[in-house]
């Protein structure tokens, strides 16, 4: 797991997750995107230092060229790491999916993050600091539809805010928003 920290100016700044797929590589969503981005790997509590942890600065950020800020369709972005990360018991890349591969409804996934447990609230401290995880089931088609006026099921899976979605631990997707 990832901690992405963007920069774009004058207070403006966001938090999101992310995970390492190479040693000098991160996928994220696209709308964490920032003049300066800086990633933590090997983070527990991301309010404190820790042993573990290694802060690399983002050289350059890919987002996909058809990035949708308004219905976040292709809400993916890959960051190119400065340095390499240090990889150990703390740090390891993820596993990404074959091209054959499928999340199906009722397969049990994983996601995690420091976020918000509420969608719509803006709080003034960090609600999380302990990294969460969550075993989610995966809503079927029309659920989704219900829930979300933009769902396209054909590049999109609904569930929880955070990070990424691993199903047997394969990176299946980025999770960029959702109501909890």
């Amino acid at each position: 797991m990832a901690f992405v920290h963007s920069n774009s100016g004058k207070e403006v700044r966001k938090s999101c997750g992310g995970f390492l797929v190479r040693d000098n590589f991160v996928l994220t969503a696209a709308h964490c995107t920032g003049r300066e981005i800086t990633v933590t790997l090997g983070a527990h509590n991301i309010s404190k230092a820790e042993n573990s942890q290694q802060i690399i600065p983002v050289l350059k950020a890919f987002p996909h060229k058809d990035y949708n800020n308004n219905s976040k369709f292709n809400d993916i972005m890959l960051l190119k790491l400065r340095d390499k990360a240090q990889l150990n018991w703390a740090v390891k890349t993820i596993a990404l999916p074959r091209s054959q591969d499928w999340v199906r409804p009722g397969q049990v996934c994983s996601v995690a993050g420091w976020g918000r447990l509420e969608s719509g609230k803006k709080p003034t401290t960090l609600q999380e600091v302990d990294l969460e995880e969550v075993d989610l089931e995966v809503e079927n088609e029309q659920k989704c539809k219900d829930l979300f006026k933009n769902y396209n099921n054909s590049i999109q899976l609904c569930g929880d805010s955070g990070g990424p979605l691993v199903c047997n631990n394969v990176a299946q997707g980025i999770v960029s928003f959702g109501k909890t």
